[in-house]
């Protein structure tokens, strides 16, 4: 809904700074029991998310290329929202309901409306699926996704689609509980099956937001899956997942270099520990905004400096 988005590509990415947790934005820094905040508690996630906002913002001018982008949320963000527009920064908002396993919408039969208010370059969706759950419960998530799709494409806006394989018990078991085997082993086969089903089901995301590859033979593979029957255009995002600094690292440099990757959408990673002191009292406003710029920075620079980045491709 906004014109100031280009396409995202692998010279040219799309770089996001996410906030848009709400639930467990509250919960764990916050201390909001039942995802009802206080006054008070209201007011001050609202405030951390402006700081973390501004943080993008005094960050952008040294991107080494890409477009700086921000997903963030409507209830604690709308401050954001606004800002982002004022600034033309890519804009990206969820629609699913926070804290759920099964995706439901968070505004129920007025989400297209929510979506108009906020009028995004992208609208998200949180969904947690994995082939081998009972067909039962993947029938009716399908069936929702399908009915965002379609309104979405309605509405002419781009879809975000936000994936996460979490393993069932029996393949906790078949790794002996080891999740990085996981990772490496099975996870990049179980998202590739889950790209396909919502295909077949209808869903026709713009973006596909995916956890971290371990090889480049595994992000290769998740490309050809997001970019199946003549999706040329599709792109593929890395999401942090809150990892550790190393392994997020590790990630960023597998995905930068293979064709299809166009960017990533990193939240806690970059932000959780700087809102945190602040919300302690050990650090000041400016203080958080340099920790948090740095961060976004580091994460940058670290996906660029591995992407065949072309000179002339810059854009803030």
């Amino acid at each position: 809904m906004s014109d100031h988005r280009d396409q995202p590509t692998g010279t040219h990415p799309l770089l996001i700074l996410a906030m848009d947790h709400r639930e467990s934005f509250g919960r764990t820094l916050f201390d909001v029991r039942d995802d009802a905040p206080t006054p008070t508690q209201l007011t001050a996630m609202q405030q951390a998310k402006l700081l973390i906002y501004q943080a993008l913002s005094a960050a952008r001018a040294t991107l080494p290329a890409g477009q700086a982008g921000v997903l963030v949320d409507e209830r604690y963000g709308q401050a954001v929202i606004d800002a982002a527009h004022r600034d033309q920064v890519v804009l990206a908002v969820p629609v699913e309901r926070s804290g759920r396993d099964e995706f439901e919408l968070e505004y129920g039969p007025d989400w297209v409306t929510h979506l108009q208010r906020s009028r995004p370059d992208y609208a998200k969706v949180l969904v947690r699926d994995n082939p081998d759950l009972p067909d039962a419960h993947r029938r009716v998530q399908l069936q929702r996704l399908n009915v965002v799709s379609a309104g979405l494409r309605a509405a002419g806006v781009p879809l975000i689609y936000e994936l996460l394989v979490p393993p069932t018990d029996r393949q906790r078991e078949a790794v002996s509980g080891d999740l990085e085997a996981f990772d490496r082993d099975l996870r990049p086969d179980l998202v590739n099956r889950v790209i396909a089903d919502n295909y077949d089901a209808g869903i026709e995301p713009a973006l596909w937001k995916v956890e971290g590859l371990e090889t480049a033979d595994a992000a290769r593979e998740v490309v050809r899956a997001a970019r199946a029957g003549g999706r040329e255009q599709v792109g593929v995002i890395v999401l942090g997942r809150d990892a550790p600094p190393e392994r997020l690292a590790r990630w960023l440099q597998v995905a930068a270099p293979v064709a299809g990757f166009v960017g990533f959408a990193i939240g806690r990673s970059i932000w959780e520990d700087a809102i945190a002191a602040h919300q302690r009292g050990t650090i000041t406003d400016a203080e958080t905004i340099e920790a948090i710029s740095g961060e976004y920075l580091r994460y940058s620079y670290l996906y660029c400096n591995a992407a065949p980045l072309l000179p002339d491709r810059r854009s803030r």
